[in-house]
């Protein structure tokens, strides 16, 4: 079993890293300044993060994995964690100076601020598989420049103005993110069809095999699975390609197979809706009145 390194403290990342702690619940890391390390020349690690860590990586000192799967990441990438992860970190087991920047900040900073509110919907502290942020040169600029502003902050005298303003260009700097995330979704226009193609031929393979009797209806992260995506990313991507969710997605997928189903057959409701994955009926006959503005008996008398 790999070797776990476990950081529940601003604190503890920072004696890590070589820094001193401004602030007990935030810091802004220059990996420049820690002392070179090999992690005990383990060639694999696992880090257990009890914070939030956004980690901008200047050198590649190793493979990233989370879950089953690697991190796509080059120097000069954004990569995100949030408490309770489990970071793998696959190495040569050589000692490497580390180098890049960091934001760790523990969930109790964030308590009693907007940003408690919306923190859960920066989708891509979930993401994992292929999915880190690749900055431009711009946008690297606007990040270290968030970086400084906090770190401006955290070098003035504690005041009970300081929370609210950290806080605050805490959530400034996730939304620039998320804007960056948008345009990673579009300049990887090409990737994004091919995941688009693949997931209708997912869809079409899945209706027209016995999965929907033997599984059920499937859902976003079965597709997401298949895909070698995390379910946020992939739901995200499908978004910003379609303009619907992926849920939203595949009960188009599952209206249509069923108007299908009840205009060339002569099955029951009841069978129909076995067929696609349903356990009750009653929850077909439902989805199919909100989709089409008719029950399904309805829409085959109209038919």
């Amino acid at each position: 079993m790999e070797p776990i390194f476990k950081f529940d403290t601003v604190a503890q990342y920072n004696a890590l890293n070589n820094h001193q702690t401004f602030h007990p619940l935030v810091s802004v890391i220059d990996f420049s300044k820690a002392n070179p390390r090999s992690w005990g020349g383990e060639k694999t690690v696992r880090i257990n993060y009890g914070m939030y860590c956004i980690f901008l990586k200047d050198l590649k000192c190793g493979d990233l994995k989370y879950g089953r799967n690697y991190y796509d990441y080059q120097e000069g990438t954004l990569v995100f964690v949030a408490p309770g992860q489990v970071m793998e970190v696959e190495t040569d087991g050589q000692v490497y100076q580390p180098k890049g920047y960091a934001l760790v900040f523990h969930p109790d900073l964030i308590h009693g601020t907007s940003l408690a509110n919306s923190i859960n919907d920066y989708n891509f502290f979930s993401y994992h598989a292929n999915e880190a942020l690749h900055l431009s040169e711009r946008e690297r600029q606007i990040v270290l420049d968030c970086f400084s502003k906090i770190e401006y902050e955290l070098q003035q005298n504690i005041d009970k103005h300081s929370k609210k303003l950290i806080a605050s260009n805490i959530e400034l700097f996730l939304n620039y993110c998320e804007r960056f995330y948008n345009r990673q979704f579009i300049t990887r226009d090409n990737v994004n069809k091919g995941i688009l193609e693949r997931f209708e031929e997912l869809l079409n393979s899945y209706f027209s095999s016995d999965k929907p009797r033997n599984i059920g209806l499937p859902s976003v992260a079965y597709f997401a699975d298949e895909l070698h995506l995390s379910a946020n990313y992939f739901g995200d991507l499908i978004k910003k390609e379609t303009g619907k969710s992926a849920k939203e997605y595949i009960h188009d997928k599952i209206i249509d197979v069923a108007k299908n189903k009840i205009f060339v057959s002569d099955k029951t409701v009841n069978e129909i809706a076995f067929e696609l994955g349903f356990k009750y009926p009653q929850h077909f006959s439902r989805l199919f009145k909100n989709e089409t503005g008719y029950t399904p008996n309805e829409y085959r008398s109209t038919n």
